[in-house]
């Protein structure tokens, strides 16, 4: 049987899907990838239905969500769908990338199936952004203002784009028919970069938790971990559909079920849960300019991260490595506590620990760079 030979099969969607060789050894870490495509689907969906009957007008979009949710047939149903869904879809995501830095998934030879994930999740963060104003009840308004405006500070070209962005010097109805026009398109950008995201898997290769690999261990994708992904998928949407049945409004701020109103400002402007992170780092810098740099730096060295490791070691998994799993361990805490500072208001000591927290995150690249040296040290002497 030739077993890893694509061209033995008549068919590329039968080699693609069913002969696919996947390392016997995966784990439930292994579901977050189907999922996550599953997600987009489901919010790709449901943002059609929604589309034909939302009105990206000033004075008609607050209405037309309350419009969807008593008046259109299970209107309710649709927009609690997407709503929860992008919550659920960005949680999906974050466990797929943890469980990618903790094993190791993204060093040589995944390097630009890290990187299209990477510009995925970027994408998906200014998809949630423009979904999020459309409601256009306070948060959306303020939020839409608040960070927008950050875009002035860049010189020379600033004032520009954000003129352009609004659709005029103030956000008005051409900003909110930019917006919807921008958040339709983009996911459609997204699936695009999905698929390519799918071909670079199946060019380089899955990891595994071990990060070693023997062709006699490999199994076909169908039916063994087809059956594992519809298990996880099943858990899944008991939790999504417990929270569109039984807790629809949980993840929501209730500020957002007011109209929007240029003259009323609220106590906090608190983002989505998945934006805490984002929107504390922000916070940490005191200045505009130096702010939107230190967000584009957190972004872009999550990117080049495979470039930042495995640089003074042979051993490419981390299943081996216990400084580098703890270092993976002590950066998801402190994206915890980022994202919780980012809930918190604008006061001591919350942006001191924002501070502190967005610091570290930038000393774990540093600590990436050197964690080969300090892996062979340890293994030198035996440190456990």
């Amino acid at each position: 049987m030739r077993f890893f030979d694509k061209s033995s099969t008549s068919s590329k969607f039968y080699s693609f899907w069913i002969t696919y060789g996947s390392p016997a050894n995966f784990n439930y870490w292994w579901n977050f990838g189907s999922m996550a495509l599953i997600c987009l689907f489901m919010q790709i969906a449901t943002g059609v239905f929604l589309a034909m009957h939302y009105k990206p007008d000033f004075e008609l979009a607050f209405a037309s969500i309350d419009y969807i949710n008593r008046n259109v047939n299970y209107g309710w149903l649709l927009r609690y769908l997407h709503a929860n869904g992008s919550s659920i879809f960005f949680l999906v995501v974050y466990l797929h990338m943890i469980r990618s830095l903790f094993f190791g998934s993204f060093t040589y030879p995944r390097q630009l199936l890290w990187g299209s994930g990477v510009i995925i999740f970027i994408l998906m963060i200014a998809t949630a952004f423009l979904g999020y104003v459309l409601p256009w009840g306070q948060m959306s308004f303020w939020a839409a203002t608040v960070i927008t405006s950050l875009f002035s500070a860049v010189p020379y070209v600033g004032d520009l784009f954000v003129v352009w962005l609004w659709g005029g010097f103030s956000i008005e109805d051409a900003t909110l028919n930019r917006f919807f026009s921008m958040h339709f398109f983009f996911p459609f950008v997204i699936l695009a970069l999905s698929i390519l995201h799918l071909i670079l898997l199946h060019e380089f290769g899955s990891n595994n938790p071990t990060g070693i690999f023997f062709k006699a261990d490999f199994v076909f994708m169908t039916p063994f971990y087809v059956v594992k992904d519809l298990f996880g998928m099943l858990i899944l949407f008991v939790i999504f559909f417990f929270l569109v049945f039984v807790h629809p409004d949980i993840l929501g701020h209730s500020d957002n079920y007011i109209l929007s109103s240029s003259f009323s400002t609220p106590s906090h402007i608190t983002p989505e849960w998945y934006f805490l992170p984002l929107y504390a780092v922000l916070r940490a810098v005191p200045n505009k300019l130096l702010g939107i740099v230190t967000l584009a730096l957190f972004l872009l060295f999550l990117l080049f991260l495979p470039f930042f490791i495995n640089r003074f070691t042979l051993v490419r998994s981390n299943f081996f490595k216990p400084f580098y799993k703890m270092l993976i361990s002590l950066f998801v805490i402190d994206l915890l506590v980022l994202g919780w500072v980012g809930g918190q208001p604008v006061e001591e000591p919350f942006l001191f620990i924002g501070k502190l927290a967005t610091v570290f995150y930038f000393v774990f690249f540093l600590l990436c760079f050197f964690s080969g040296l300090i892996e062979q040290y340890i293994n030198r002497f035996n440190i456990k």
